[in-house]
């Protein structure tokens, strides 16, 4: 087994270090040469001023110069006066002008040696080469840089988490999961103690598929697992294999199983790999793309993997109904780990783990929180906590309390509060009756969630809410309990049509949601009386997409569907009817509990059952008189 190399970080820091400076003494010198060509050829230097050959002359016979440099190759004449002013000319062809200068015993100085001369000679002929030199070398450095770039273009883009740089996430950051977490446990043992299962012949599985929907916790677990284990850890991205280059996504599978060889026993972890494991041939005409032969040199990776070698590769999707079944065969991923979403008590769990850093009031209870969140995934939860405490910091308080969670889960799932709308006093009227519909049919029906709050303050597109709170998670559904659902879907209606002898737009989302539960009633829980055992309709099934798009598949009769329209129309008329029959039974608690509700916009759960504890005391009280009543007959 080859042995793990560890990198030195002070000498990379110091690699690092020495190719800044060297970058920086480059720029520097092409600066340097810049300001020099500049300076030479556009900036004059300073000297003696310009004068005319004429005002030499004038000078030379008044007798008033004292010292005249001949420069005979430039064809320049320096003068000096006796004032001291010194000035320059160019002269003609003045053959008596050496004598003429003798004749008044001026000192004459011809072609002296001048080193700034020489070196602005030098600069103007070298520099301009030595500039063309430096960008040829420079320009090849970076040509250089880009051809090693290119050569690694094939390369695997897997960062490696090793022995010395342990994540902080463990198995102890994870909550809701519990199964999950105990299937990769056992990959972990193996990684940390392989004889262990090697002695009595077993095999652990070469790979785990964690599926579920997003925001469950699948890269956490991944994270985890790093944390756990103390073997080196490759974490890629799907997306990160595919290229625009036909076969650079192949070249970076085998160079990823490469490095993972050299560092065994290791992890690999591929986020959202159906982005490269998409069912081959998923398109009309087939063909060979560069997705296609990537995943074919994952298959051939993973299936050709040395019984001696320890090499574990996780997955993670959340569509694990496109992949192609080359990829879940066992073999390849021989262990597929589900991770769904939390049930009660795992929401509990998550909500504990989360709000460990908040600060929070002594009195807030997180359970019914979690028994408010019924679906939501821990990611969900996470921003759930995190919207409490924004609310809590914008109300500038120290502590977050129980109503900013509360509040944070009704912005969550009906969204934030509509302060801005204005409403007229007979439309709130209207919506307080409304609201109360729901929850006295909700508080008199069969087998319903109990109400937790009524509000007619605007939230979301809502102009009022009822919130129910299940007392625990319910995965099947009986009928009488979707019929008491469709009974407390129309008591918002049946209200409106009592009280205000009228009916409104408001029921719309209402008699939506009531359609669709009568029909999945229907059509594909077969609880139908009439219709029968039987599922109406198939998916329509789109290649491209990979999920239902569009309408059902018709695969009955006119008249079944015509029956179908009937029964579901019954249906919801049956429940109208019932809601109906609740709202005129205990019209007068209608009434008090509305009007409560126009004055202080918000019920909660203790104020609601106050207001319903006499009237469900007598309701009690009646039926067990009944009840006496007929045993003595």
């Amino acid at each position: 087994m080859a042995p793990i190399k560890k990198k030195n970080k002070k000498d990379s820091n110091q690699n690092k270090q020495k190719k800044e400076w060297r970058n920086a003494i480059w720029y520097f010198l092409i600066g340097l040469m810049f300001i020099s060509i500049i300076s030479s050829y556009f900036t004059e230097p300073a000297g003696p001023k310009q004068a005319t050959f004429s005002y030499f002359i004038s000078q030379l016979n008044q007798g008033n110069l004292q010292e005249v440099t001949l420069r005979t190759s430039e064809q320049v004449v320096m003068a000096k006066t006796t004032d001291g002013e010194v000035f320059k000319t160019y002269y003609i062809n003045y053959p008596n002008l050496i004598s003429e200068l003798q004749d008044q015993n001026i000192n004459i100085k011809i072609n002296p040696q001048n080193s700034n001369w020489l070196w602005g000679t030098l600069a103007q002929i070298f520099l301009p080469f030595l500039l063309i030199l430096l960008l040829w070398f420079f320009i090849f450095r970076q040509a250089q840089g880009m051809n090693n770039q290119a050569m690694s273009f094939g390369k695997s883009k897997a960062s490696p988490w090793r022995k010395d740089e342990k994540q902080k996430t463990t198995f102890k950051d994870v909550a809701g999961v519990d199964e999950a977490v105990e299937e990769l446990r056992e990959i972990v043992d193996f990684l940390k103690k392989p004889d262990k299962y090697k002695d009595i012949g077993a095999k652990i599985p070469k790979g785990a598929l964690l599926m579920g929907p997003p925001g469950t916790g699948k890269t956490l677990l991944a994270k985890a697992i790093a944390g756990e284990a103390d073997v080196p850890f490759f974490s890629i991205s799907g997306s990160e294999f595919v290229e625009m280059f036909v076969g650079v996504g192949a070249s970076r599978v085998r160079d990823l199983f490469n490095q993972a060889k050299k560092n065994q026993p290791c992890l690999i972890f591929v986020d959202e790999i159906d982005a490269v494991g998409r069912h081959r041939g998923a398109g009309l005409g087939g063909g060979h793309d560069e997705r296609e032969q990537t995943l074919n040199q994952l298959l051939v990776e993973m299936d050709g993997f040395d019984p001696k070698q320890t090499i574990i590769i996780i997955a993670a999707t959340n569509r694990p109904d496109i992949l192609d079944p080359a990829l879940l065969r066992p073999g390849r991923f021989d262990r597929q780990v589900t991770v769904p979403k939390p049930d009660i008590k795992g929401r509990l769990e998550i909500l504990n783990i989360h709000s460990q850093e908040v600060k929070m009031e002594k009195n807030i209870d997180l359970e019914v929180i979690s028994r408010g969140t019924p679906g939501f995934t821990g990611a969900d939860l996470a921003n759930l906590v995190n919207e409490g405490t924004l609310l809590a910091a914008r109300k500038n308080k120290k502590l977050v309390r129980m109503a900013d969670l509360e509040e944070a889960m009704e912005r969550v799932i009906a969204g934030p509060q509509r302060k801005s709308r204005v409403m007229s006093d007979h439309e709130k009227k209207v919506i307080s009756y409304h609201e109360v519909g729901h929850a006295l049919v909700a508080a008199y029906a069969k087998d319903v969630d109990p109400v937790h709050k009524i509000s007619i303050l605007p939230r979301g597109q809502a102009l009022g809410y009822t919130l129910q709170l299940p007392i625990e998670d319910k995965y099947l559904m009986s009928k009488t309990q979707i019929l008491s659902t469709l009974e407390v879907l129309m008591g918002g209606r049946a209200a409106e049509e009592i009280v205000f002898k009228e009916i409104t737009s408001g029921a719309s989302n209402d008699i939506e949601r009531a359609t669709e539960l009568s029909r999945a009633l229907i059509c594909t829980y077969g609880m139908s009386s009439n219709l029968g055992t039987r599922k109406y309709g198939q998916g329509n099934q789109q290649v491209f997409l990979g999920k239902m798009y569009g309408n059902e598949n018709k695969d009955y009769s006119d008249q079944t569907a015509k029956t179908i329209d009937d029964e579901i129309q019954s249906i919801i008329n049956t429940a109208y009817t019932n809601a109906k029959k609740i709202i005129l039974k205990h019209r007068k608690t209608l009434d008090t509990i509305a009007t409560i509700l126009l004055e202080t916009e918000t019920i909660d759960k203790e104020e609601f059952e106050k207001l319903l504890g006499n009237k469900k005391k007598d309701t009690k009280k009646e039926t067990t008189k009944k009840e006496v009543s007929s045993k003595t007959n």
